[in-house]
């Protein structure tokens, strides 16, 4: 799971977690183009193949996490801000909606670590991870309404699930820029650090994530997403079913076994 240093997306291994940079700052880590949304399918499909992985963190090189679409293109017109309505719209889908739809079948838990604006679909970048973490440089902004467009790619679905929907309909009708203690207050991050602890931060809770059985922490990723708009009769016959099969698994006796012989637990591979 090598990565070149001029990829949109870089990919390090540190252990059990995988640290995922985004890697345009010469655009504020913007997400445009066909390279940028490639890459995060591409990433996430080697995330979901490789059972080593168990946890996941995402950042942004440079200032910002994600200044979101590219406005210079925006203002030329060009990329997938061309052509007629129904293209514009055909471009999106084929565009930046492959992101969340990526995030949708992502397997493994995944921390947004914002070291600096998460604006417009920066921000929609950081509520399609599990986990939100941010700096005290963090600012977030569901922008898009001051640029006269809407949240195209899924974050009037997105937000409201962070941060309830009152909320949500203030930051999105407003378009207003929160800092990272408001960001704490309304619980759309869960912690703030210094911009230096950051990342030993986000790695120190991506740890203790991947000291727990890895097939466990996938199927309880699976639940935690059915519940956002199943029901609870959905939700118990999901986890009966995955209850039935972690009761078989190699880790659970593991973990048993750990428990009682009073030591830490070793989980392969």
């Amino acid at each position: 799971m090598a990565t070149q240093d001029n990829e949109p997306l870089l990919l390090e291994m540190q252990g059990h977690v995988a640290v995922l940079t985004i890697n345009r700052p010469e655009t504020r880590n913007a997400l445009s183009g066909e390279e940028m949304f490639a890459a995060f399918e591409a990433r996430f499909h080697e995330l979901n193949t490789h059972h080593s992985v168990r946890v996941a963190i995402l950042t942004g090189s440079g200032s910002a996490f994600c200044s979101g679409g590219n406005i210079a293109e925006m203002r030329e017109r060009s990329g997938m801000f061309g052509g007629s309505a129904s293209e514009i719209a055909g471009q999106y889908r084929k565009g930046i909606q492959r992101i969340p739809r990526a995030f949708q079948k992502l397997a493994v838990p995944i921390i947004a670590a914002v070291n600096g604006a998460a604006v417009g679909a920066g921000n929609d970048l950081a509520c399609m991870c599990d986990i939100r973490v941010a700096s005290t440089n963090a600012r977030f902004a569901e922008s898009f309404v001051k640029l006269g467009i809407v949240p195209g790619d899924g974050g009037c679905w997105l937000l409201p699930r962070v941060v309830g929907a009152s909320r949500a309909a203030e930051l999105a009708l407003t378009g207003d820029t929160i800092d990272a203690q408001e960001a704490l207050r309304i619980g759309l991050v869960s912690r703030v650090v210094s911009a230096p602890e950051l990342m030993a931060h986000a790695m120190a809770l991506a740890q203790r994530i991947a000291a727990n059985p890895p097939q466990a922490l996938r199927w309880t990723k699976k639940l935690l997403a059915q519940a956002r708009t199943g029901t609870l009769e959905e939700a118990l016959d999901m986890a009966s079913l995955y209850q039935g099969e972690a009761h078989q698994t190699e880790e659970h006796a593991e973990a048993i076994a750990a428990f009682f012989e009073k030591r830490p637990p070793r989980f392969g591979p």
